[in-house]
């Protein structure tokens, strides 16, 4: 496998990103999201590219000194290869030299893998939203990582 570069998601990438987003969610967020993300002075949009191939993606927004992974996928045809965990790793190298102090996130409580993932950082559970997913209806945990 080629290497896996992370860098900051631009308009070019955003037809892949939505089609994994598609792949990858049961309401997914639209095109006018992900712009939004690239164009919002807090937020930090990134990709993981292999050559010109665009095969994951996370979006964080952080506020003073609080972080939110507001959002994450790897292509079906990419997962279990490490992708995730290098997005991960490159957004908290950032969030550590923005002096974030604090990251959160939502993830569906179902989701063991993503929730075996943010474990392995050190992420716990802080919380439930009850019936925060709609598409099919279904709590999320809050988990939070102390940078």
């Amino acid at each position: 496998m080629k290497e896996i570069i992370i860098r900051y998601m631009k308009e070019a990438d955003i037809p892949s990103v939505v089609e994994i987003e598609r792949m990858s969610f049961s309401t997914p967020w639209s095109e006018t999201s992900f712009y939004n993300e690239i164009y919002n002075h807090r937020s930090i949009a990134k990709v993981a590219a292999l050559g010109e191939d665009v095969v994951g993606y996370v979006c964080t927004k952080q506020v003073a000194d609080e972080g939110h992974i507001l959002n994450l996928a790897v292509h079906p045809d990419y997962r279990r290869r490490g992708i995730a965990t290098a997005l991960v790793e490159n957004i908290l190298e950032e969030l550590k030299v923005n002096a974030c102090r604090f990251l959160y996130l939502e993830v569906r409580i179902s989701n063991y893998t993503a929730r075996k993932l943010y474990e392995s950082f050190g992420f716990k559970v802080v919380g439930v939203r009850k019936g925060y997913y709609v598409i099919p209806k279904e709590d999320a945990v809050i988990m939070m990582l102390e940078i």
